[in-house]
C-alpha cells in the first residue's frame, strides 16, 4: 500500500509545497550560478530511473565550462570552483531535482540515480536498485555518502528496495538533514572526485587478470 500509492502521494504533496516555499531561493541560486559558473545554470543529464527508463535529471551547475588549448573540457577537479564546492557540500545543487520528484521521475527517498554508462557494470542483484524510483537521498547517502565503496553503496541500494517502508523513509529523511547540516561524507576536501563505477570495476578486473 505505502510503496504503491502513499509514497507517490507524499512525494507530490511535499515537492509541490517545498517548491512553492523556496522558489525565491531557486531564483537567487539560478542568478548566482549564471554569474559565477556560466550558462546554462540548470545542468541536465540523462539518468536511468524506474525499471531503467531514461529521464532528464535537473541540477544546478557546479562546474565551469573551462577548456584547454585544444578545446577539450578540463578535468572535473579543475572546473570545480569554490562556489561549486559550496553548492555540493550544502546539497543546494540538488534542489532542482524537486521538479523531477513532482514529475514522477524520482522520489524523495530511493537509490540515487547514477549514470547511464554504469548500467552494464551492475551485477544481476545490483540491477534491483531500479525496481523503485530513484531518490533525492537514500541509505547510501546516510551511511558515508561518498566515503563508502561502490560495492557497499550498491548493496545498500538493494537493501533499501527490500525493506522500503514509511518508517524507513522517515528515518532516512531525518538523518539526511543532520548529515547535510554537518557536511558529513563529502570527498572533495582536497579537490578529490570519487572514482567512477566504471574505473572501479574495470580496474578491479585488470588487477584480477594480472594475478
Amino acid at each position: 500500500m505505502y510503496k504503491k500509492w502513499i509514497k507517490r502521494l507524499l512525494d507530490v504533496l511535499f515537492s509541490l509545497m517545498i517548491l512553492l516555499i523556496i522558489w525565491p531561493i531557486l531564483i537567487i541560486l539560478w542568478i548566482l550560478v549564471r554569474i559565477k559558473l556560466g550558462a546554462p545554470a540548470i545542468f541536465k543529464q540523462e539518468r536511468p530511473g524506474f525499471h531503467e527508463k531514461i529521464f532528464q535529471l535537473y541540477k544546478f551547475r557546479s562546474m565551469t565550462n573551462e577548456k584547454d588549448e585544444n578545446g577539450n573540457l578540463l578535468p572535473d577537479e579543475k572546473r570545480l570552483t569554490k562556489f561549486g564546492k559550496v553548492l555540493r557540500s550544502t546539497s543546494l545543487d540538488e534542489l532542482p531535482e524537486l521538479i523531477n520528484i513532482l514529475k514522477g521521475d524520482m522520489s524523495f527517498v530511493g537509490p540515487r540515480p547514477l549514470l547511464v554508462p554504469y548500467l552494464p557494470y551492475y551485477t544481476k542483484e545490483e540491477h534491483r536498485r531500479h525496481d523503485v524510483l530513484p531518490g533525492l537521498t537514500g541509505l547510501a547517502q546516510i551511511h558515508g555518502r561518498n566515503l563508502v565503496t561502490w560495492d557497499e553503496k550498491l548493496k545498500m541500494d538493494v537493501e533499501y528496495v527490500s525493506k522500503i517502508s514509511f518508517l524507513t523513509d522517515i528515518k532516512i529523511v531525518l538523518k539526511t538533514f543532520l548529515i547535510v547540516l554537518k557536511k558529513e561524507g563529502i570527498n572533495d576536501s582536497n579537490n578529490q572526485i570519487m572514482k567512477s563505477l566504471i574505473e572501479d570495476r574495470e580496474g578491479r578486473n585488470h588487477d584480477e587478470s594480472a594475478t
